[in-house]
């Protein structure tokens, strides 16, 4: 069937439901993340101090991602081990009128033998197998999905380990530790080839999670992205949560709040995941013929007054421990506020929120 989205038209596989048919996937629930690659790509091309040109979807499929960028003036390559998912993009390419490179291949190969202003890993699953080769092939902007959220999160605790090399905990922000697990790896994996990336944008959104890194050369620079690394020490008891920076683990024998045992997650990346002003930059680029253009820009306005506490809490949680109904979130913040402690709304959920105060003080400010 086909498709319209952005300003292009595309060929995809199986009904719009479907989400996949035979081995080229396609996603219609993707098309948040796609809308906000091209406005990230539009507000990445104008900060960069010379202009980007080429993009590499390393995991194409229907080329759906590549036929945007190349819309939007992007020399834009994709490649795939299917080799009907090349055919198809091939076709996708030329519906549209635009120039683009198909690649027959492992895309493990490609980021080896090429480089790219921008490389693009959307695989289904996890990205690992891709970040190496991608940390090395991306000179200025490397973006990256995950969709195996219960492994980043810790509830397939096992297989997080594996495929991440931290401890992933299962808390109630699972997602923003899954995100924070993700970044741990992509920052120690680009590290390892004397490659700082740091995220600049970063969301989580129903059944994946999403990050854009710029990519920066040399050694220094990648050493002092490895001090933003550390542990979050958690209990499950009273919700209290600490954090301390620094690649070897010194969990407390106890909580500091209620004295039950605590958990250790980490080596999480403490660091900000996102920066505010390029986040600003984003959401000025979602343009009115996006799908998802007010999805997107709410998204958005969401992250950009995010803080950049490593964690956050859920107010329903929180109430449910003090076995009373919940206030609104308004109030709830303002409550925080005027007690002295710095709080924000976060885009994990309608009652998550970050905040300075820990968890005793957050009882204290709200009654």
């Amino acid at each position: 069937m086909r498709i319209e989205e952005g300003s292009v038209e595309v060929e995809v596989p199986g009904e719009a439901t479907d989400g996949k048919e035979g081995e080229v996937f396609y996603n219609p629930e993707m098309e948040l993340n796609r809308d906000l690659t091209v406005a990230t790509l539009r507000a990445y091309r104008e900060r960069a101090d010379a202009e980007p040109s080429t993009y590499l979807d390393a995991t194409a499929a229907s080329g759906i991602r590549g036929v945007r960028a190349a819309a939007d003036g992007w020399t834009a390559t994709t490649c795939d081990v299917d080799p009907e998912a090349v055919d198809l993009a091939a076709e996708n390419f030329e519906r549209n009128g635009v120039a683009g490179e198909t690649v027959h291949g492992d895309a493990n190969v490609l980021l080896h033998q090429e480089r790219f202003d921008v490389v693009d890993v959307d695989p289904f699953g996890t990205p690992i197998p891709f970040a190496d080769a991608a940390a090395r092939s991306a000179q200025g902007l490397l973006a990256v999905t995950a969709t195996d959220t219960a492994p980043l999160c810790g509830a397939h605790f096992e297989s997080g380990v594996r495929k991440y090399g931290a401890v992933p905990r299962n808390t109630e922000y699972h997602a923003e530790m899954g995100l924070r697990v993700l970044l741990s790896a992509l920052v120690r994996t680009a590290a390892k080839f004397d490659v700082a990336a740091r995220p600049v944008f970063s969301h989580v959104t129903d059944h994946y999670a999403r990050t854009y890194l710029d990519v920066e050369q040399g050694a220094r620079a990648a050493n002092a992205l490895l001090d933003e690394l550390g542990h979050v020490d958690h209990c499950q008891h009273c919700l209290y949560r600490g954090h301390e920076r620094g690649l070897l683990a010194d969990p407390g024998d106890e909580c500091p709040n209620c004295g039950h045992h605590l958990q250790t997650a980490g080596p999480l990346w403490l660091g900000d995941s996102h920066d505010p002003e390029f986040v600003a930059a984003v959401r000025e680029q979602v343009t009115d013929g996006f799908g998802t253009a007010a999805r997107a820009r709410d998204l958005l306005s969401t992250i950009e007054g995010e803080l950049s506490t490593p964690t956050h809490y859920d107010q329903h949680r929180l109430y449910k421990r003090w076995n009373e109904s919940a206030v609104g979130m308004d109030d709830f913040l303002a409550a925080l506020r005027d007690a002295g402690h710095e709080a924000s709304r976060t885009h994990y959920g309608g009652t998550t929120f970050k905040t300075t105060a820990d968890v005793a003080e957050i009882e204290t400010a709200l009654h």
